[in-house]
């Protein structure tokens, strides 16, 4: 995997980047202006990042892995130390399936009804491969999406979740919040 360099991050235009931020050359940015990612996060190949208006913000410490699509115009937030697992999606914005509406890209704004929410990924949040998180959707803290799972609800802190659609299966430990303070310690930036 090759990463953009540092400058060839700069001239993609992004609202801000932090310190070591590393991006796979093969990964398609839309709406770079829209888009901040912070310090020591990481994107990997073949990723979609398409921000809209409200933009998408990343915190430090972020791993996108392989696949990920992150996708709308409302605002899309992946907070510190969190995780997306390849083949996952994240969309703030969704057309009426309803058959009221027509559906895409390719007609007129008069003949859809685009629902578009923000959609918020907790810290130390991690969302499984294969995962769908659907526009208005909240991660609470520390939350874990088992692989496969299609996120239509809230999911609480601190809770593992799987399914279609994700149902609250059991509590996750917390440990890793005494691990986050340890590694800020030893590696103070």
């Amino acid at each position: 995997m090759a990463f953009l360099s540092k400058d060839e991050i700069e001239s993609l235009g992004f609202k801000s980047v932090g310190h070591q931020v590393q991006i796979s050359d093969k990964a398609s940015i839309y709406g770079a202006e829209h888009i901040s990612i912070g310090d020591y996060s990481r994107i990997d190949d073949f990723c979609i990042l398409s921000a809209g208006e409200g933009g998408i913000t990343i915190g430090r410490n972020v791993h996108i892995s392989c696949y990920v699509s992150i996708i709308g115009r409302a605002l899309i937030n992946i907070d510190d130390f969190s995780g997306i697992s390849g083949r996952s999606s994240i969309y703030s914005s969704s057309d009426d399936f309803s058959g009221r509406f027509l559906t895409g890209p390719t007609v007129g704004t008069e003949f859809t009804n685009v629902r578009h929410l923000p959609v918020n990924v907790g810290r130390h949040s991690i969302v499984g491969a294969g995962c769908i998180l659907l526009p208005g959707v909240t991660l609470g803290e520390g939350v874990a999406i088992g692989a496969l799972s299609l996120v239509i609800n809230d999911c609480a802190a601190f809770g593992i979740y799987l399914g279609s659609p994700a149902r609250w299966v059991k509590e996750r430990r917390q440990e890793l919040l005494e691990k986050e303070k340890e590694f800020l310690k030893k590696n103070r930036t």
